[in-house]
């Protein structure tokens, strides 16, 4: 079936949808997807969350979602297949650039069972499989590079950069240029990227994503959570995301220990996964600090015990150098929480405009200060801002918009 005429018989429908509720529902045709990316597990970050909340929505309109990813089925956690049609586990990929001729000879079998195909995420072999394979069969496809082209991963890294440019010049710029459209989380993430390489020459959209409101959480979680920082009178200053180095956690504790009496009514809590062996520096700093009992380290936290640890902070902080979204924000916001972000977190200006939070620059003196502005806010202030986080969630960041927006682009079969 003709990858256009099978979407444009969608297209009818868009203007009668209505968001957040399920309208989409009643379309009779079905729109059958395929995402390619290097892995769904948790621990890879934002990108495959992102697309297990989207393709949960989309079944709920009568869509298939498939995914095709280099994980092995020997340790996969089938729990996260639940958002998808079918999930395959390709496995045995070699190296940290997870080359895999499996994913190549899979997509020549089978692409052409599918309307329409998004490779999510750049730099590893699973877009150059895609290029190699789709293109010389003339099978349109979408690249959603999930903040890959900021330009602040060239910076500090010499040596690094040089390698990617090399790599930009022979494959990576072919995948972006050959693709239908390339789809940018937010407009920033997009003008950044255009300062990223050279010879940039691509179809550009932009395709918020978004996520679920959290789901019923019983009090006595909620409590737990708060118990776990030393005291139930604390209040829970939350970090929720991977440690990497563009989180800025580093900033974070120091802007913590700045604070000293200023903060005193808060237990600082960093949870999240340590893919890159920051944690035991970070831990470390913190002990030189002092603050050995005023921070509680956490591991990944997922499901129920995610969103009821959401639920029992006063307020989450991003302290991040780079975010093309920030996934962990729109969850926050979506139970009430206020966010503390950067200027370099992709929403920080629809928070800040909604009254959801408040945001500055990611410096040393910029985290400091972000803290200090929390602290010193009355406490009908902060009510206020919990009201608003919820209403920006609602009007900007529940999934079912994301998805109107996703079948859009699909359906156009083109990127302006």
């Amino acid at each position: 079936m003709p990858f256009r005429g099978h979407f444009m018989k969608l297209s009818k429908g868009i203007e009668e949808i209505g968001a957040p509720a399920r309208g989409m529902a009643h379309w009779r045709t079905s729109l059958k997807t395929l995402h390619i990316i290097p892995s769904i597990e948790a621990r890879s970050g934002g990108p495959a969350e992102a697309i297990k909340k989207l393709a949960a929505e989309l079944r709920h309109f009568g869509h298939t979602v498939d995914i095709v990813c280099l994980d092995s089925s020997a340790h996969a956690d089938k729990s996260d297949d639940a958002a998808f049609d079918r999930v395959v586990r390709l496995g045995h990929h070699a190296g940290k650039y997870s080359f895999s001729f499996r994913l190549v000879r899979w997509l020549i079998e089978h692409a052409k069972q599918y309307d329409a195909i998004v490779v999510d995420g750049i730099w590893q072999f699973h877009s150059a499989a895609a290029v190699f394979s789709l293109r010389p069969r003339k099978i349109p496809y979408f690249v959603m590079p999930h903040g890959m082209l900021d330009p602040w991963f060239n910076t500090g890294h010499p040596l690094k950069f040089a390698k990617k440019l090399v790599y930009w010049l022979f494959v990576e710029r072919h995948v972006l240029s050959s693709a239908k459209g390339v789809l940018f989380t937010t407009d920033s993430e997009r003008t950044l990227a255009r300062k990223a390489f050279p010879l940039y020459r691509v179809k550009e959209n932009t395709m918020t994503i978004g996520t679920l409101p959290p789901p019923s959480i019983e009090k006595t979680e909620v409590q737990a959570w708060r118990a776990s920082g030393q005291s139930d009178d604390k209040k829970l200053m939350l970090f929720l995301g991977r440690l990497h180095e563009k989180k800025g956690c580093d900033l974070l504790i120091r802007a913590f220990h700045d604070l000293r009496d200023a903060a005193k009514d808060y237990q600082l809590v960093i949870a999240g996964p340590d893919n890159n062996g920051l944690a035991a520096k970070l831990r470390r700093e913190a002990e030189q600090l002092g603050l050995a009992g005023r921070i509680t380290w956490i591991d990944m936290v997922s499901g129920a015990d995610k969103w009821s640890l959401l639920r029992a902070a006063d307020v989450m902080v991003l302290p991040s150098h780079q975010e093309n979204f920030g996934v962990v924000v729109a969850e926050a916001l979506a139970c009430g929480v206020p966010v503390l972000l950067t200027d370099k977190v992709g929403i920080w200006q629809e928070v800040v405009a909604d009254g959801a939070g408040v945001a500055e620059v990611d410096t040393q003196e910029g985290i400091t200060r972000l803290l200090s502005r929390w602290t010193s806010l009355p406490e009908h202030e902060k009510d206020a801002m919990r009201v608003a986080a919820k209403q920006c969630f609602d009007n900007r960041f529940h999934v079912s918009r994301a998805a109107k927006n996703y079948i859009s682009l699909m359906s156009d079969g083109t990127a302006t």
